[in-house]
């Protein structure tokens, strides 16, 4: 099973919406698609239609409670090959209880080996933070996409996910962390500042950003009040057509993972570059 890890420590950065849509574009292509919500705020959840209060099991149990494993906390979505673990605002506490287990980054790992074969990929919405939830998220991984928005603040944000990636790489063998591209979120091409930001975005990291970008729209904001993706509120929108487009780029570079890695390098090496400026003049 593939497992992608949507993170981002900074908020408002599009990673509910992303990882809801890129879940709804896995199973539209035919892959048996599982997202797991990893954020308390249980938004997740809410975008596919559950309300969380009223949940008996979710995420927090499967990983506190050796007595409820994951496949018991999984439930339906109203797409068909989309299946959700859910979260509500218990999970909270799930730091607190795991701090004294004795392998409490690999507890993630061991419960996707019980839906191993029973998904072709799943998708991890991580909360905005760089806590043992979204620790085991990444060790967890096969891959992670880092959405961005386009402004002049996300650069910390960046190096310091990228940062983690590398601790992880260092101390969690044979694990091994690999970002799979970064997302532009909430582009707006009809602003200059917008289409700057990304054009040097774009000089800086090269090809680990993904050619596709996720535009601000009406339909996509509407989509969670709904309870639906995107593809299913609004099949005909711009947002729909991104998100799709997105796993189908996604799926290509599946392909060459090789180039991947040299482009992860290189954005490492530019984020190394741009923390030596100072952070007004990150985009000058």
């Amino acid at each position: 099973m593939r497992t992608i890890a949507i993170a981002n420590q900074k908020g408002g950065c599009g990673k509910t919406t992303s990882s809801v849509n890129i879940a709804a574009a896995f199973a539209q292509h035919g892959k048996r698609t599982l997202i797991m919500d990893l954020d308390p705020q249980g938004h997740s959840t809410l975008g596919l239609g559950h309300n969380p209060e009223t949940l008996d099991k979710t995420v927090y149990h499967a990983l506190t409670n050796v007595q409820i494993p994951l496949p018991r906390v999984i439930i339906g979505t109203s797409m068909e090959g989309l299946n959700l673990a859910p979260s509500n605002i218990l999970l909270s506490g799930a730091e607190l209880e795991l701090v004294n287990v004795v392998g409490r980054e690999f507890v993630l790992s061991e419960q996707f080996r019980l839906v191993d074969d029973e998904y072709d990929v799943c998708v991890m919405d991580c909360p905005p933070s760089l806590g043992l939830l979204t620790l085991n998220a990444l060790v967890a991984s096969t891959d992670v996409i880092v959405p961005v928005q386009v402004n002049y603040f996300a650069m910390e944000g960046l190096r310091q996910l990228l940062e983690t990636a590398d601790i992880i790489r260092m101390n969690f063998q044979p694990c091994y962390v690999k970002i799979l591209g970064l997302l532009l979120t909430f582009v707006e091409d009809r602003t200059l500042l917008s289409r700057q930001i990304q054009q040097q975005m774009r000089e800086y990291f090269g090809d680990l950003v993904f050619d596709t970008v996720i535009h601000r729209t009406v339909r996509l904001a509407e989509a969670p009040s709904a309870g639906e993706s995107i593809l299913t509120f609004a099949p005909q929108s711009k947002g729909a057509a991104e998100y799709l487009a997105l796993v189908e780029e996604i799926l290509t570079r599946e392909e060459t993972s090789k180039q991947n890695t040299t482009g992860e390098e290189a954005g490492e090496e530019a984020l190394a570059e741009v923390g030596s400026q100072d952070q007004g003049n990150t985009f000058d």
